[in-house]
């Protein structure tokens, strides 16, 4: 065995923050520390013969960047290293990783569930543009399991959930649903956008594939759009043959970029998840606060369950505050430091009214049945001082 081949297989048996590290990078001829850009469009060969080779696939190697490039290679390989998968595919965005999925993965006259606790953009894509294609969708209750159950039918191929779900901190039992799927031979896929493998792995828990916009806590500091789909060599060949064709791709900068975000997931995920506690606790404690949702306050409802599958919390939290949408703009309005964002995931907190922006494009009985109030404020906890984020929060409290 080489050193590089004992390195690797180092790796394969390292802890998660060593792997958010190191994994994926199989170093050049060069001897790099740092993981090289590759900024090109296409590859050279050595004769026609060895480009007709890569081409058809019988020889191994990269062929255009479209679906090829070293770089975006690395943070596929180490992503699937992180949440314990065959493979990984990276695309331009985590819309992009979530189409691409069901693009490749259904067909005319499939049935796919959904949770209603997702991100509103998700629901559009499901709604308005599957359906185009003759997919169906059954909407349930993200955490009624007889509503899952109830909702298989024969040509059920998919079923989507987030946990937890964005933006009231739903928690859903992976397992429980997953075994609902494979009674009917169809697929579980997970966004867990919201933990990361920082602290929640799906596919340990029973899910075939999973979804994760890299543009939130894999980058961490708002700099790159990304996504990219996880799971069995199976399912994400599929994946990749449709990014092949289709071309919503990861640019080698962006990959770059993620995998400098990598490299602090762990400590970044444990300090936002603390964080975030800390802030719902003193949040519940104020005069202007309705209701609380955070999945690490004991009166959750899935308190018990989210301490079981994940090993953290995360870092977004919602609240409503006393009063209307007025009421709740006001309050985002006072404030000074946090960032009026719908982004989450940066270093940076931030501050959105989903019912207005995340969740803006669904009718008013949705919202209603997923819960998105007009006076409900969503905030991604970020790196700052608690008490500095404390004393910009108490202006909106004033300005109630």
């Amino acid at each position: 065995m080489s050193f590089e081949q004992e390195r690797l297989a180092i790796l394969q048996e390292a802890e998660l923050e060593t792997q958010a590290i190191r994994a994926g990078h199989h170093r050049t001829a060069e001897g790099e520390h740092s993981e090289p850009i590759f900024t090109t469009s296409s590859y050279v060969f050595d004769s026609a013969a060895a480009a007709a080779a890569r081409f058809s696939g019988e020889e191994a190697g990269n062929v255009y960047s479209r679906y090829t490039n070293p770089t975006v290679k690395i943070f596929e390989e180490r992503i699937a290293a992180l949440e314990g998968a065959e493979q990984a595919v990276a695309t331009s965005s985590g819309m992009a990783a979530i189409l691409g999925a069901c693009m490749a993965l259904l067909q005319s006259g499939d049935h796919v569930i959904c949770s209603r606790s997702v991100f509103g953009t998700t629901t559009v894509v499901f709604n308005r543009y599957l359906a185009k294609f003759g997919v169906e969708v059954t909407w349930v209750k993200a955490t009624d399991y007889d509503q899952w159950q109830a909702a298989m039918g024969d040509k059920t191929r998919l079923l989507f959930l987030e946990t937890p779900s964005n933006p009231l901190s739903e928690v859903v039992d992976i397992q429980r649903v997953a075994d609902i799927a494979h009674s009917g031979d169809a697929l579980l896929m997970v966004d867990n956008c919201f933990c990361t493998p920082a602290l929640q792995r799906p596919l340990s828990l029973g899910a075939d594939l999973v979804i994760h916009s890299a543009t939130k806590y894999l980058d961490g500091q708002g700099r790159c759009l990304g996504g990219v789909v996880v799971g069995r060599s199976e399912e994400l060949n599929e994946v990749l043959a449709y990014v092949r064709s289709c071309g919503p791709t990861m640019s080698p900068f962006n990959a770059w970029v993620f995998l400098k975000g990598l490299e602090t997931l762990k400590l970044r995920m444990d300090a936002h998840s603390a964080a975030a506690l800390d802030l719902a606790q003193w949040l519940v404690a104020q005069p202007g606060t309705e209701k609380v949702f955070y999945s690490g306050l004991e009166d959750h409802p899935q308190h018990a369950l989210a301490k079981k599958q994940q090993s953290g919390f995360g870092g977004v939290l919602s609240f409503c505050v006393k009063g209307d949408k007025q009421s709740a703009w006001d309050f985002i309005d006072a404030t000074r430091l946090l960032s009026i964002t719908a982004n989450l995931g940066d270093v940076k907190t931030t501050i959105v009214h989903p019912a207005t922006t995340t969740h803006g494009r669904l009718s008013d009985e949705d919202k209603a049945i997923a819960g998105i109030s007009d006076n409900l404020i969503r905030i991604a906890v970020g790196l700052e001082s608690l008490i500095d984020i404390k004393k910009d929060l108490q202006r909106g409290f004033a300005a109630l």
